[in-house]
């Protein structure tokens, strides 16, 4: 037998073979890169859900709060609080507390700066109101600068959640006029100071 025909005939089966294993390993890399890319997607989706519902639940808990400060005002205008009156409103807060923290564990930068400015606000009016139902308010802190101050609480709320949208890819302002009160005046005169209605 011919050396030079079984080198050529070794050198074309290693030549076949290496070809097939070139074109198993290509294969195996697309794969491998589909998959990869399959499981980002995924991953991606349920980041976002998880957001959005972040999100969500942080929007309804700051909502029911600053709700809950404004009845606590009218509260605190008509009799003393008692025990649930104090109970609801904690209750509250501690809801609240807990999608604030939930939030700044998933929320990126551009959501956390509008929440953190609504969660400092809402800790202050919370503060201030605590402070006159114990009848030890601050100089200058009454029924009427606690309402103000839990009023200003809504325009934070909006900013938040245009920030939450923004960050989820909902474009577009969002219409919040029936879910935000646009004229607290009437709120803020529930609490106004009896010589400030004279004035008036």
């Amino acid at each position: 037998m011919d050396v030079g025909a079984v080198l050529l005939a070794v050198t074309g089966v290693a030549g076949t073979l290496g070809g097939a294993l070139l074109t198993q390993r290509g294969a195996d890399r697309a794969k491998r890169r589909e998959l990869e890319m399959a499981q980002r997607i995924q991953e991606a989706r349920e980041n976002r859900e998880l957001r959005r519902r972040c999100y969500s639940e942080l929007h309804r808990d700051a909502r029911q709060f600053a709700t809950a400060l404004s009845r606590h005002l009218y509260v605190l205008r008509d009799r003393s609080a008692g025990e649930e009156d104090r109970r609801v409103l904690e209750d509250t807060k501690s809801a609240y507390r807990d999608r604030w923290s939930e939030a700044l564990m998933i929320a990126p930068d551009a959501v956390v700066a509008p929440a953190r400015e609504l969660n400092g606000t809402l800790t202050r009016v919370h503060g201030q109101v605590k402070r006159l139902e114990q009848g030890n308010p601050r100089p200058g802190e009454t029924l009427q600068s606690a309402a103000e101050a839990q009023h200003g609480l809504w325009a934070l709320i909006g900013a938040m959640r245009e920030a939450m949208r923004r960050d989820l890819g909902i474009s577009g302002e969002s219409d919040d006029a029936a879910a935000s009160p646009r004229d607290g005046s009437a709120f803020i005169r529930d609490f106004a100071e009896p010589d400030d209605d004279l004035a008036s």
